[in-house]
């Protein structure tokens, strides 16, 4: 089964959108290599925002970090018009908004490494950092990533 297709099974529809915002590029394309802007916590007419210990659970972050993996994974569509072109992700970057007290970052961005685990097996593999601090406009988890495509 095609990634795509397990996506779909999933109930998950990759849209395409326009990947030029006025500003910069959400993915831009070096070589073999996908590189994507940050992509925050908003999917499907949810958006989760405040500070993960305190306005925002744990659970509700890891969702949270979901949203961000499938709004990364529109960019890439986006830019090479199939996921299926996908030959591994290289390194995640996961960056979560937290309270003071808050240090149990790797939790929340398991949220996206699991999914991609989930959807592209071996391919979904990645080196991977997840950090806190404080995100514009108070999302609650922000994520970028670097993918090999064919």
């Amino acid at each position: 089964m095609s990634y795509e297709e397990t996506l779909k099974g999933m109930g998950l529809i990759i849209e395409p959108i326009e990947l030029d915002n006025g500003k910069f590029a959400l993915a831009t394309r070096v070589g073999d290599l996908i590189f994507t802007s940050g992509q925050i916590s908003s999917w499907d007419g949810k958006d989760i925002k405040g500070k993960v210990g305190a306005d925002v659970s744990v659970e509700e972050a890891y969702e949270a970090a979901r949203m961000c993996a499938l709004n990364n994974l529109r960019a890439i569509r986006s830019l090479v018009g199939s996921l299926d072109d996908i030959e591994q992700f290289v390194k995640v970057l996961g960056m979560v908004n937290v309270a003071p007290d808050f240090d149990n970052t790797p939790a929340v961005v398991n949220g996206c490494s699991d999914l991609l685990r989930e959807v592209f097996g071996p391919a979904g593999q990645h080196s991977r950092s997840a950090v806190g601090m404080t995100i514009p406009f108070n999302w609650a988890v922000e994520v970028e990533m670097v993918v090999k495509v064919r």
